[in-house]
């Protein structure tokens, strides 16, 4: 082959016609006579002149992809390539369709090897992102299997091409681009005899796909977070706590932050009144002041448009004590979070107990998942949050000790790491001489990144300084998430082997 000079990748004209048909019957050298007629050709350009694409090398004609758009559920998974075309007249083509089906794609034989191929299954994959269509389908031809039909099943020799006990290139090619075997077609295409007239339903999901709404779509790709580091210093009152409460909130509001993360146990300043008392009886009265904070939270959230995570106060229930949080949106709609594992000084010095619910909350940025300081160094939970769709976890916490700051920074990292998300977590500074059991804070605010390419390499995205009463400000694309689902590096979530091992949940008491 001659040097190569340019590389080109343009739309399909009518006149490159007699330049196609030599390269498909070079393609096709084992299928004799396969190839489009010109009125064919000329169909495709008319109807959708973005689906067909040719690529050029040095001006010649080197390769070919065609496509159409189809409303997929008139023909689902169990298709011919006869019936997805409409008789091969293309008129099962429609612009409200939801899927890019693939009708034809070659390489010359003397240009393969340059990875060409991937250059027009990009093009296709931007198309479908661009049109906002959930994916691509096509049925793919097996070339090799005609060696094997009397000796193993369709599925079985897939199977095996999939462990590379078998080789099939064109079958690997399609694997290697992201796409993903769905159904064995039985007399898909009519005369391949090579793929003993079978092929195989692949398909490529669009992760950016859309559903079209006729209400504004609201939900955002890139969202601010506010983190507080919360300086501990003693308050006359309530009121005077929630003045500061209220300068944290309109301070990374006017960052146009999305969330306002709290920490754990931000309001203990307010023991101090109760520091003659003992310690269970002192976080009893702190919890009466619970409902109270809730209601100002969520004035601010309404007020500053911002969604506030509360960090986490104690509250009575039936008499008995937990650790609980509040999620306030800025649409006035306000949720419970509770503290599932308790430590052994919240449970000894305090009487607490652990709670019993948890889930994912949708809000305008996406799903998010909240999780109070000990539960963090849990991994199932975050776990069973990650396939409810979580984006974002947000850890509220307090720590005495470096130590106990360390558990929590490294099993928060971990978790962004294996569940593919973003986590960020808030903690208090500072000391508390007058109230027991709350005498010093170590924290340092993180929003903690999974480590691959389009991320951190250390996986950290922002971070605040230790032990300084400060905010912390940093955006996270969620569309990322989506990228590094399908193609990261690993793939943590993908990669479980549920074959071997599965994580449930229980109902409370089981």
């Amino acid at each position: 082959m001659k040097e190569i000079e340019n590389i080109e990748l343009t739309f399909l004209k009518v006149s490159d016609y007699p330049e196609l048909k030599e390269a498909m019957i070079e393609a096709y050298a084992g299928m004799p006579n396969e190839y489009w007629e010109e009125e064919h050709i000329k169909s495709l350009v008319t109807r959708f002149p973005e689906g067909q694409v040719v690529i050029k090398v040095n001006n010649q004609l080197a390769g070919c992809a065609l496509s159409i758009i189809v409303d997929y559920y008139k023909f689902g998974n169990q298709h011919t390539y006869k019936e997805i075309t409409g008789g091969y007249s293309f008129n099962t083509h429609t612009s409200n369709g939801d899927i890019l089906y693939g009708i034809d794609v070659f390489i010359k034989p003397e240009f393969r090897g340059l990875r060409l191929g991937r250059r027009l299954y990009d093009y296709r994959k931007e198309l479908c992102e661009r049109l906002n269509l959930k994916g691509i389908a096509f049925g793919g031809r097996i070339p090799n299997y005609h060696n094997y039909a009397d000796q193993i099943s369709p599925k079985e020799y897939i199977d095996k091409v999939k462990r590379t006990e078998i080789d099939d290139p064109v079958f690997n090619f399609h694997i290697s681009n992201d796409f993903y075997p769905s159904k064995v077609l039985k007399n898909y295409l009519e005369g391949d005899s090579e793929s003993n007239d079978y092929a195989v339903l692949l398909k490529w999901d669009n992760i950016f796909y859309e559903r079209l709404n006729k209400k504004a779509l609201t939900t955002k790709r890139v969202v601010r977070l506010g983190l507080i580091q919360w300086q501990m210093r003693p308050y006359n009152d309530l009121d005077g706590l929630m003045q500061q409460v209220e300068y944290f909130v309109e301070s990374v509001s006017r960052y146009r932050a999305d969330f306002a993360l709290f920490p754990e146990f931000f309001n203990a300043p307010l023991m101090a009144e109760n520091n003659h008392l003992s310690e269970p009886e002192a976080i009893r009265e702190l919890a009466k002041h619970t409902a109270a904070i809730v209601r100002k939270f969520s004035e601010l959230a309404i007020s500053y448009n911002i969604n506030i995570i509360s960090g986490s106060m104690p509250e009575m229930e039936n008499d008995r004590l937990y650790n609980v949080g509040y999620l306030c949106k800025r649409d006035g709609t306000v949720e419970s979070y509770e503290k599932l594992h308790i430590t052994p000084d919240e449970a000894q010095l305090w009487g607490m107990e652990g709670g019993s619910s948890m889930k994912v909350f949708d809000t305008d940025c996406g799903k998010i998942g909240i999780l109070i300081c000990y539960d963090v160094e849990f991994p199932e939970l975050s776990r069973l949050l990650a396939d409810d769709g979580m984006d974002i976890l947000f850890v509220p916490f307090l720590t005495d000790t470096q130590n106990g700051f360390s558990r929590v920074r490294h099993c928060a990292q971990a978790r962004a790491i294996e569940n593919e998300c973003y986590v960020a977590i808030a903690g208090s500074v500072g000391n508390l001489p007058k109230v027991h059991n709350m005498d010093i804070q170590f924290a340092q605010s993180i929003v903690f990144t999974p480590c691959d390419f389009a991320f951190p390499s250390n996986g950290v995205k922002a971070e605040a300084t230790p032990n300084t009463e400060m905010i912390l400000i940093a955006d996270v694309d969620l569309d990322l998430l989506r990228e590094l689902n399908q193609f990261g590096s690993v793939r943590n979530l993908k990669d479980r082997r549920k074959d071997l091992y599965d994580l449930k949940r229980k109902k409370f008491g089981q």
